[in-house]
Parts: structure tokens; sequence; C-alpha cells
């Protein structure tokens, strides 16, 4: 979807939700000195400022991150990234998902972005540079299906689109079944929302019978305001990391339960 940019969402309950967990699962990865490989579908542009007017507009960061990141432990790699980004780019700097990658990853391991929207690639290409970091203006289902199995073949892929495009509900898991057919040992994750019209269930009930080892965690959260269709956020992984499950529900007990909302 071209007229899709992250920067209104940045930061939000359901970036914290993803992040978090991505994060978590970027750490356990390297605590292993093997390099490992690293693929996303909808990169956006990295770095997100939420001080800026698209941030400010919706609110959504001020009810997410500004308000769950102190919540999290002073050693949890989504705030250690978090605070090193801030660090380098300012208190209101933000990072997207191949930003905490690149910052939790080594020089040893390989990053495959893909980005469609012309000035959000552009963006993508000026934020993260280096020789490991590999930026593709493509289709992000075609570039993971051309790139997989990867090398290195250890590693992980995030799937994140903006689920504006209501095909995605159906040609996901078919995509995804190709790639875990090609990648048996890749770590795959998917972030969908939850919405108050519920698209995702069928595509759920097809992952589950296609991976039935597939860890699916969900978070529900009040609309950022009013009219607004997003309750809640979901991520499904396939082969998921030893400690995964445990590591969501400390995050659900501790950022998304009611008692401390």
């Amino acid at each position: 979807m071209l007229s899709y940019q992250h920067a209104f969402h940045a930061g939000n309950l359901a970036d914290v939700h993803k992040h978090a967990a991505l994060a978590w699962t970027l750490a356990y990865l390297t605590q292993k000195p093997k390099p490992i490989s690293y693929l996303e579908t909808h990169a956006g542009r990295a770095l997100y400022d939420l001080s800026g007017e698209a941030a400010l507009k919706t609110g959504e960061a001020a009810q997410g991150i500004a308000k769950l990141l102190d919540r999290l432990a002073a050693d949890h790699p989504y705030r250690t990234t978090i605070d090193a980004v801030r660090t380098q780019h300012g208190a209101t700097a933000y990072p997207g998902s191949p930003l905490i990658a690149k910052t939790l990853l080594r020089d040893t391991d390989r990053l495959h972005l893909a980005e469609l929207h012309p000035q959000e690639h552009a963006a993508l290409r000026a934020n993260l540079r280096g020789r490991n970091v590999h930026v593709h203006q493509q289709d992000g289902y075609d570039m993971t299906v051309s790139l997989t199995p990867p090398d290195p073949r250890r590693g992980m892929l995030l799937i994140d689109p903006s689920w504006e495009v209501k095909a995605d509900y159906v040609t996901l898991p078919k995509t995804v079944a190709a790639i875990a057919r090609k990648w048996n040992v890749g770590i795959i994750m998917i972030w969908y929302p939850i919405l108050t019209d519920a698209p995702h269930v069928p595509m759920l009930k097809t992952l589950q019978a296609d991976h039935p080892e597939g860890l699916r965690h969900e978070v529900s959260f009040p609309p950022a305001r009013e009219g607004h269709r997003m309750v809640g956020s979901g991520l499904f992984t396939i082969n998921p990391p030893w400690g995964l499950e445990t590591e969501l529900q400390h995050l659900t007990k501790t950022l998304f339960s009611r008692k401390n909302s």
C-alpha cells in the first residue's frame, strides 16, 4: 500500500507489542556466535521522530511507548535499543523494526529489508547504512521468496504489512507456507492488527492449520481514539525460539494487563 506511512503510528501499543518481541528474539539469536540473517517484508523508514507532526496528530505514541517504556526492565533489549537510539538521535527518536535489528545485530549478520514506498525507501537507505545491510525497493514477499533459504541460514523473518490491502489476509498464509517449505529452520514472525470486525480470524485458522507448532500471542487495548478500529495486536510465530512464550506472557503482565493500564 504505497499511501501508507508508519510515522503516524510509530511507537503505538501495537508497536510496543511487536518490537518488544522482536528485540527479545534477536537478542536470543545473537547469544550464539554464529551469524544470522534478518529479513523484513515491510520495513518503513527505520527511524521516527515522536515529536513530529505525524506522531502528534494521532497521539498513538503517547498512549504507547511514552507510557510503557518505564515498565520495561532496564536491561530488556527493546529498552536498551531505544536508549541507544535516543543517545544518538535525540530524546524523541523511536526505532522502527529495521533499526532495532541493526542495533542488536552484529557486523557478521545480514539484513535484507524491503520497502516499496519511494519516500520511505529513500529514508530507509539514508537511515540505515552498513556493508551488511541490503535495502530492496521490491515487494517484500517477492524478496523473501527469492532469498530463502538465506545465507546465513540461521535467522528470522518479520512480516508486518499495513493490512490496508485486504487481500493480504488471504495471500499471506499461502506465501508463508511457501517460505516455510524453503526455509524450514527460519523463525517467521507475523504481526497482525486485531480490528473490531476481526478480519484476522480466518487467516489465523489457516496459519494454525498449516503450522500447528506455531505460537499465537495477542494483547488487547482500548482504541486510540473514538472510531479507531484497532483494539489489539497479534503475533503468530513459526519455529518460535525457546523462551519466547514465557517472554510474551511476561510482556502481557507487565505492559498490557488491565491493572497497569
